[in-house]
C-alpha cells in the first residue's frame, strides 16, 4: 500500500466541479483504498499571476498504485477537464500534482525523473498545498520542520 498527497488545483471554468469530478474519478477505483479530501480554498495564483483565482486542495489517498501508475491516472483525470498546458504555471481546469509519497513501509519517496518528481519541488513553499495539507494532518513534517512552523514562516 501507497500513500500519497496529492494538491488539486482549478482557475478554468466550473471550477469546483472539475474538482469533484475528479475526485469522485479517482475514489471508484478497486485500487484506490481510502481518499481523503481537505476543504476546498480559493486562493491566489502562484508563479504565473496574471489569470483568475483557484480553488485548492489536498487530497490523501491510500492505494495500491506505484507512483509512475498513479501519475498516469491523474494525467488521464485532467485530460478529461481538457487540460491544456499552453503557459507553465498558467490557467487550468484541472491540476494534479503527486506533492509527496510514502512507500509500503512508510517511508518518504524519492523520485527525480523525466515524467516525476517527487517530493514536488515547491511544494514545501506553496500555501495553497501546505494549508490543506495541515487540515489532514497537522503532525507533517518535513526535512525536519513541522508544517504549523513553516506555514507561519511564509506568512510573515
Amino acid at each position: 500500500m501507497y500513500t500519497y498527497y496529492i494538491s488539486v488545483g482549478s482557475n478554468i471554468g466550473n471550477r469546483r466541479q472539475y474538482i469533484e469530478s475528479a475526485y469522485q474519478a479517482l475514489s471508484i477505483y478497486p485500487e484506490v483504498y481510502r481518499i481523503t479530501a481537505s476543504s476546498i480554498l480559493e486562493t491566489e495564483p502562484w508563479g504565473y499571476t496574471d489569470q483568475d483565482v483557484f480553488l485548492n486542495a489536498v487530497w490523501h489517498v491510500t492505494c495500491e498504485w506505484k507512483p509512475h501508475e498513479l501519475l498516469d491516472i491523474l494525467q488521464e483525470l485532467e485530460r478529461e477537464a481538457q487540460r491544456k498546458r499552453d503557459i507553465h504555471w498558467g490557467p487550468r481546469t484541472l491540476d494534479l500534482d503527486i506533492v509527496y509519497a510514502l512507500d509500503k513501509t512508510g517511508a518518504c519517496m524519492n523520485i527525480n525523473d523525466a515524467r516525476l518528481v517527487i517530493p514536488h519541488p515547491y511544494f514545501w513553499d506553496r500555501l495553497f498545498v501546505l494549508e490543506p495539507l495541515m487540515e489532514l494532518d497537522k503532525n507533517f513534517t518535513y526535512n525536519g520542520e513541522s508544517i504549523r512552523s513553516r506555514i507561519h514562516s511564509l506568512q510573515t
